[in-house]
């Protein structure tokens, strides 16, 4: 992967919003989107040309002349993406993707002069759904007099964004981040069986994303370490129970194995 290429996946997943310091306009936009950059021209007369570049090799990647169709650069990143506006100018992107983050520069050149602006375009990822689970580490073995049910709602590889606890429609907990990070998680205590409606939010400006909790599926009495303590917990406790079962037979087997045999005696060979 280039460095230019990593730059591209970096910008795209923090998702950062605000202005950039190398362009007009800074215009955030989520992958899969469609954006269109508008050059300001009110109307493109006979003899104007519109030219627009990309990145920093300032690649031509589309143009309007003397009023004639737009013509594309034939560029793989691209191809069939682009549209200009006849009119205006103005140049969309479809279903634009995370190769397209970058320094975008329409040149307008006309009898009065020529004029230039930049963009600075940020793709953004698609945000993943939060994920909530059981807090293992917060497991108890006594059984039904627990009476609350600790809950984690974690998302990975997400920068910029704020992670939120809901109970209905009001704001319980929440965490934010502006840098990537690698995880993010927000704990929620709840009451066992209780009939409130609870939602893990995962948001920045341009999306979100919900997971609804299931308190019937996830929160159930500690007596059952399935529900209590994840699976892998309560496989290692069935394997310890297997373990000393398997320990206690073999010691039952050979006392009674001893007991049913009981002592020899021993006798002195006869003389002839």
């Amino acid at each position: 992967m280039s460095m230019w290429s990593f730059s591209l996946l970096l910008i795209s997943v923090q998702c950062v919003f605000g202005t950039s310091s190398d362009a007009d306009d800074t215009i955030s936009v989520m992958e899969d989107d469609s954006v269109t950059l508008h050059a300001d021209v009110y109307a493109i007369k006979r003899e104007d040309q519109i030219l627009w570049r990309f990145g920093p090799e300032n690649s031509r990647i589309a143009e309007i002349y003397k009023q004639n169709m737009p013509t594309y650069d034939i560029n793989e990143r691209f191809i069939d993406r682009l549209e200009m506006n006849i009119q205006t100018g103005s140049l969309t992107i479809k279903n634009i993707g995370i190769q397209h983050s970058g320094l975008y520069k329409v040149t307008i050149i006309s009898n009065g002069g020529t004029s230039d602006k930049r963009f600075r375009v940020i793709v953004c990822a698609r945000l993943p759904v939060p994920n909530i689970t059981r807090d293992s580490s917060q497991c108890s073995s006594t059984g039904s007099s627990v009476s609350r049910c600790s809950l984690l709602c974690s998302v990975v590889n997400v920068g910029a964004v704020t992670l939120s606890w809901y109970k209905g429609n009001s704001l319980l907990s929440s965490i934010s981040v502006s840098d990537l990070s690698i995880s993010l998680s927000l704990p929620l205590e709840v009451e066992y069986q209780e009939k409130n409606t609870y939602s893990c939010v995962l948001n920045n400006p341009l999306s979100n994303q919900t997971t609804h909790l299931d308190i019937t599926q996830l929160c159930q009495p500690c007596a059952d370490p399935t529900h209590c303590c994840g699976s892998a917990e309560a496989v290692i406790r069935l394997v310890v129970s297997v373990v000393v079962g398997v320990a206690t037979v073999a010691v039952l087997v050979d006392h009674f194995r001893s007991v049913s045999v009981g002592p020899r005696e021993h006798t002195s060979p006869s003389v002839p």
